[in-house]
């Protein structure tokens, strides 16, 4: 008797808690990825900061700066779905912040180059339209200083 009442149950069971399972692996999903686009993301901000300190002019710098962001971006596998647009800045005792100007200051003096990078990282194909309210991308940015070589001629 207990058994033809309890008939069905395993359904019903599923069909409730299935949902909430679905959205536990959407979410596992989304927080893995963030995390793996953040550490990709300071790797290339690293890359790029390094690749910029050691250039001996600023224009090469912006230049070698975003192939080795756009490198390691690339190792990590991570696309972007926005344009990769590094922000340069730099410091030195003349100037606190043009990045031109870091590498224009003498030999001998501290300067230093920071590269900031964004990302849109996409969750477009992990969503699927299951969480109502979820946002489908989310900006995640890193930043790098880099000292340039005192004693380095430069420009």
């Amino acid at each position: 008797m207990t058994r033809t009442a309890e008939r069905g149950s395993v359904s019903i069971e599923v069909a409730v808690l299935a949902p909430a399972f679905i959205a536990l692996m959407v979410l596992a999903g989304v927080v893995g990825r963030s995390a793996v686009a953040a550490e990709a993301l300071q790797a290339a901000a690293h890359d790029a900061a390094r690749a910029a300190s050691i250039s001996r002019d600023s224009d090469t710098a912006r230049k070698k700066a975003l192939e080795a962001a756009q490198a390691q971006l690339d190792w990590h596998g991570l696309a972007c779905a926005n344009a990769l647009n590094p922000e340069f800045s730099g410091k030195s005792p003349e100037n606190e912040s043009s990045f031109d100007k870091a590498f224009s200051s003498s030999v001998g003096t501290n300067a230093t180059v920071t590269v900031k990078i964004s990302c849109l990282v996409s969750f477009k194909d992990i969503t699927l339209g299951i969480l109502p309210g979820m946002k489908s991308d989310r900006l995640i940015t890193a930043e790098f200083t880099s000292p340039l070589d005192r004693y380095r001629s430069r420009q």
